[in-house]
């Protein structure tokens, strides 16, 4: 005889909502997609390990956000990693329905009750304990630093895959971070890609130069591009701020020009009179390069990551590898046809990541995963001579 009924899903509009974000420093990918969670749920909750309100989003503001015990300690976050598993599980989350874990660091650690609905959107597994733990090891520069960070990631990275055991489903923000969802965690998961303003950007003229966006850091392989422009010349504008900074400028020369943060305006600027975005690192989606698509502006990408999921259609230039021969090749075949692109053609790719897009991915992805979430089956069986309820998986 079964005793399990199964619950219907519910109405979302009805349901009490916990959002978990990472920490809330920034205004990047990542807080883009919490505040387009917040437009389909006005009426969640937010929960963070670190909250520094004069740097998130007006809509961000007006939420009731919950901040860690670490909070007061925000400057230092990055430090902090040891303590963030422990302050992630602090959260009480028990009065909510449902909590949509939003990942690239320790989110997904949060403890809920068992009748509530936990869903992952995941941007990547943790970089600094997985893919790349090699390239941040090699960051640390003494024997004994290196020695000190090993047993601290073995531990971060048991913790990080057992608690992927507390989500009942994953979201993927492209196929190439559901490939790492699987080979990090053994778990299945639904693509929903990431909502772009592809509206706020237009096309204007091409001015003779070509644009990076990425945040300053080892991992983003913007070096070799870098060097590039500078030996040969041609015009580069680079945006973005971060701790390789200083390196990569003395890479530079007087045609590579370092504009560091700007205004969401001025990026719009720089997007829309540039001749072409290059894109040297493996991105785990790319929303810079769809900004740029949305600019009616073709790509120059590394054919690796989410690049090759956006840059089709005729629609950008793919080398192989992340080197400046490689690059070099692919600008000389921009050359050659740059005469030929169609901008409203660009845009029109764009537009399928549009905020619009996002919704009606993210909500059929939720009542997908909540339908197909069953609770284990209850069976009767006999023990010791007397029925006894048991579970069955």
């Amino acid at each position: 005889m079964l005793l399990t009924q199964v619950k219907p899903t519910p109405s979302m509009d009805n349901l009490r909502v916990a959002l978990v974000h990472y920490w809330l420093l920034d205004w990047r990918g990542g807080e883009k997609v919490l505040e387009a969670i917040c437009r389909i749920f006005p009426q969640a909750d937010i929960y963070t390990l670190f909250y520094d309100p004069d740097r998130v989003s007006p809509l961000i503001r007006s939420k009731n956000v919950i901040a860690s015990f670490l909070n007061p300690l925000r400057r230092l976050h990055r430090s902090l990693l040891p303590l963030m598993p422990m302050a992630i599980e602090s959260f009480d989350l028990r009065k909510y329905d449902l909590v949509i874990s939003s990942e690239s660091g320790p989110a997904k650690g949060v403890i809920t009750s068992a009748t509530t609905r936990h869903f992952c959107y995941c941007h990547t597994p943790m970089r600094y304990l997985w893919e790349l733990y090699p390239a941040y090891l090699r960051e640390f520069g003494s024997i004994r630093q290196r020695l000190a960070l090993a047993p601290l990631a073995t531990f971060l990275r048991s913790w990080d895959y057992s608690t992927a055991a507390r989500v009942d489903g994953f979201m993927a923000n492209s196929r190439n971070v559901r490939q790492r969802i699987w080979k990090t965690y053994r778990r299945n998961s639904r693509v929903v890609y990431p909502p772009v303003e592809v509206e706020r950007f237009r096309n204007r003229d091409s001015e003779d130069y070509c644009l990076m966006v990425s945040e300053l850091v080892p991992y983003k392989q913007l070096d070799y591009a870098i060097e590039l422009f500078a030996s040969s010349g041609r015009r580069l504008k680079v945006v973005g701020d971060g701790p390789d900074y200083s390196r990569l400028r003395r890479l530079g020369s007087s045609s590579v020009e370092f504009c560091g943060k700007i205004s969401d305006a001025e990026l719009a600027d720089l997007y829309s009179s540039c001749s072409a975005f290059v894109m040297p690192g493996e991105e785990d989606f790319g929303i810079t390069m769809v900004e740029a698509l949305a600019s009616g502006k073709p790509v120059i990408a590394l054919g690796r990551g989410g690049a090759s999921e956006i840059v089709r259609e005729g629609c950008g230039f793919l080398y192989p590898e992340p080197t400046a021969i490689a690059l070099r090749g692919a600008l000389q075949t921009f050359d050659r046809v740059r005469h030929d692109v169609i901008p409203s053609l660009l845009q029109d790719r764009a537009r399928r990541y549009s905020d619009a897009a996002f919704q009606l991915r993210f909500r059929a992805a939720l009542s997908a995963m909540w339908r197909d979430l069953k609770p284990p089956s209850l069976k009767s069986t006999r023990c010791l001579s007397r029925t006894v309820p048991i579970l069955r998986s």
